[in-house]
């Protein structure tokens, strides 16, 4: 009988042990004591669809970011990561310990980022196919998730609660921290800041729902990501793949549909950087550019502003060299927060002269009998129909060629 009742015992601890380890494989079953290296071969853990996949991604040679992205399209599409802000080593590591532990460590085995729980009570983690990555215990509770520290992306079921945030990556390729922070306030209200890697730069935000008082959580059933340009978008990806030609990610709804000229502040570049000008192309996507004369700062950074490839004209009487300036028109162009002057009921020849005569003129804006000269830094600059009017800016020519 003694044996009769221990293997029964035994049995439903089978049972038991099958039945965990059942619910481990179909939840992506990442053991304890389970690991990746971030080097070429490129392994993942992956949620049961195959849908996305958790592992490091190479984003420049030798530098690799630890994230989830969606695994069964090309694009391979990043959807979070972790210690977005420094890319890791090749051979650098993340562990699920024996003991709980989840941490990402470099080459030396010096912990780099880890997870905020009390880890002795994590049975095992997973990959789900929502995109979630999370740990669990032995009763099937989920003691952290990736869902609860969103990067720039929220994904369908994901949910963004009171003061939780989205934080734009640098650049379309540059994945740490940017330039702009979407944000669930406490007092209900959604709304988007200008921001440095995540900090407020301004107290007024460029887009809000004026919520106040009314919103405790949001959910988007489609995949939304606040862009490197602080546009918020969200995307739906054909899963059909019986279309003709190739599929891609497709944009249903920007916000707000023009950033341009939604950026308000008295303070600030704008939505691109000093001395550079916003447009808006026919796929609704900001592009910064420079006024003839200017080239950007940084290279590697459409985003950086502009600065003037010529000596700026001097303010000493014996040098003023008005002489050697000139002015090239942009219509439909502004900087409006820069101006110092302003002047009605005169010509555009007078409006130039006045700015050409003037040393601290860089531009002047010329519209409907009216002027404005503006001074460095040129903040908030934008082409726009609606704008009209014309920019005329100052630029130093020798020998009739501009430098």
């Amino acid at each position: 009988m003694a044996f009769a009742v221990s293997s029964k015992i035994i049995f439903f601890l089978l049972l038991f042990l099958f039945l965990l380890s059942a619910t481990a494989q179909r939840y992506g079953n990442v053991t304890l004591g389970s690991s990746i290296t971030a080097n070429k071969e490129n392994s993942t853990w992956v949620s049961p669809s195959g849908e996305f996949a958790f592992g490091f991604q190479q984003i420049i040679p030798g530098g690799y970011l630890l994230a989830i992205w969606f695994n069964r399209i090309p694009e391979r599409t990043i959807v979070w990561s972790a210690n977005r802000d420094n890319l890791v080593q090749e051979g650098s590591k993340v562990q699920l310990y024996a003991d709980g532990r989840f941490e990402l460590s470099d080459p030396s085995g010096h912990r780099i980022w880890t997870t905020t729980i009390s880890h002795d009570r994590v049975a095992y983690g997973a990959m789900l196919d929502t995109g979630n990555f999370v740990l669990v215990n032995n009763s099937s509770v989920v003691l952290w998730q990736s869902f609860d520290e969103p990067t720039d992306t929220l994904l369908p079921t994901q949910t963004l609660n009171k003061d939780g945030k989205l934080v734009s990556s640098f650049s379309k390729t540059n994945f740490s921290r940017g330039r702009f922070l979407f944000t669930l306030q406490y007092d209900g209200n959604l709304v988007s800041y200008r921001s440095l890697k995540g900090y407020l730069l301004q107290i007024f935000a460029y887009w809000s729902t004026q919520t106040i008082g009314s919103g405790f959580k949001l959910i988007f059933n489609r995949r939304a990501i606040l862009e490197y340009d602080g546009v918020l978008k969200h995307y739906v990806y054909p899963k059909s793949s019986n279309s003709a030609g190739a599929r891609s990610w497709s944009t249903i709804n920007f916000i707000p549909s023009n950033i341009c000229t939604r950026i308000t502040q008295s303070t600030g570049s704008g939505a691109c950087g000093f001395n550079s000008i916003c447009s808006l192309g026919t796929d609704q996507i900001p592009k910064c550019d420079c006024p003839f004369g200017y080239s950007v700062i940084d290279p590697n950074d459409r985003m950086s502003g502009c600065k003037p490839n010529f000596v700026a004209q001097s303010c000493d009487k014996e040098a003023h060299g008005t002489e050697f300036f000139r002015f090239t028109d942009m219509p439909n162009t502004d900087w409006p927060l820069s101006d110092y002057a302003y002047f009605q009921l005169v010509t555009e020849d007078w409006c130039r002269q006045v700015c050409l005569d003037d040393c601290f003129c860089a531009v002047a804006i010329y519209r409907d009998g009216k002027c404005w000269k503006k001074k460095y830094p040129l903040s908030n600059g934008r082409v726009d129909s609606s704008t009209g009017g014309k920019a005329m800016i100052k630029i130093r020519y020798n020998n009739g060629t501009a430098y």
